[in-house]
């Protein structure tokens, strides 16, 4: 069994984590608040776990990859796809600061209802992570006209196509990061209708749900 320093330990030999924010994130927000009691034997594992409804909490390994490439600054906006169990949710929460905020989509009401219960234990980071229920295709148009669009877009489920409504509500200048082709994709805005992606294939992902 592998406790949470022998994990960070590992990530960073790799070399997949390098930002000391995103460490403090792994060391602030538990992973094994997040998992099922029947894998909290093992939480620390680098490997997805089952959180059911055909569902996981992603491998520690591609959540810190994505993370690195999400790119998380203080007081960023950020619209997180997929709140599964609500430990990404929670990662990108709190590194983006209590100026930031996070807004989570679940489709499956009773994981969101989890997640709820989950982040309940984290009073630093509620206020800054806000929930919402239903399919994330069109993501949180509301949401977005209110702020001027998300900082960053982070996705948690493998998609087809990228939804136009996610490229529509993401800033100039904003990075979004999804599973896509066996792989995650890096995408920024750098004008209302230029967007640069980087594709670093290799990875598996439960499919988006979108019923």
């Amino acid at each position: 069994m592998m406790i949470k320093h022998e994990l960070i330990d590992k990530l960073k030999s790799s070399g997949v984590l390098k930002s000391f924010s995103i460490e403090q994130a792994l060391l602030e927000i538990d992973r094994s608040d997040f998992v099922l009691p029947e894998n909290r034997g093992d939480p620390y594992a680098d490997a997805a776990l089952s959180i059911g409804y055909g569902q996981t909490i992603s491998q520690p390994f591609t959540v810190v990859f994505m993370l690195e490439l999400l790119d998380v600054k203080q007081g960023n906006k950020i619209l997180d796809v997929g709140t599964g169990s609500g430990w990404q949710a929670s990662l990108v929460a709190f590194m983006s600061g209590e100026n930031g905020h996070t807004y989570t989509v679940e489709i499956i009401p009773q994981l969101s209802a989890y997640a709820k219960e989950n982040v309940s234990k984290y009073p630093l980071i509620t206020d800054n992570l806000s929930f919402y229920e239903g399919n994330a295709r069109p993501g949180l148009p509301d949401v977005s006209k209110e702020l001027g669009g998300f900082d960053r877009i982070i996705a948690a489920a493998e998609v087809r196509e990228v939804p136009e409504a996610w490229k529509e509500q993401l800033k100039v200048g904003g990075i979004m990061v999804f599973p896509k082709d066996n792989g995650i994709y890096r995408m920024v805005r750098n004008s209302e209708t230029d967007f640069d992606s980087l594709f670093f294939p290799g990875f598996a992902f439960v499919p988006f749900v979108e019923d």
